[in-house]
């Protein structure tokens, strides 16, 4: 997977053409936002982190290099590793944008799981 073929976005932004598959990767359901308005192909619920790892995390900035490190090593283990492989597929074929609610997306799981996948934002 090249760097162009993924990207994060926030699900509150309008959807382009360039987004290619719109995968939601977080494990709930984003406030405010119908299915339909979502526009999304593919909800990975669980590719996202353990509840345990969010929680903790809370989006704290000066938690996030820590986060990445746990949560990269969650992506190892099933069945987290098991989507990430057809989060991979996909992106072989397709460009893929990965939506996440949070308002810092830049310090995200998804900005992670792109690095993962080898692109960026």
């Amino acid at each position: 997977m090249t760097a162009a073929q993924v990207r994060v976005r926030r699900i509150y932004d309008e959807p382009t053409r360039a987004d290619g598959i719109r995968v939601l990767v977080d494990r709930i359901w984003p406030r405010g936002v119908s299915k339909t308005r979502a526009h999304l192909d593919e909800w990975c619920k669980d590719v996202a982190p353990s509840t345990e790892l969010r929680k903790w995390y809370h989006h704290d900035p000066d938690r996030f290099e820590e986060f990445t490190r746990r949560y990269r090593r969650e992506l190892t283990q099933p069945p987290r590793a098991d989507v990430l492989q057809h989060l991979r597929e996909l992106g072989d074929q397709h460009t893929v944008t990965l939506l996440t609610a949070t308002t810092d997306a830049e310090r995200s799981a998804a900005a992670v799981l792109a690095h993962v996948l080898g692109g960026g934002r």
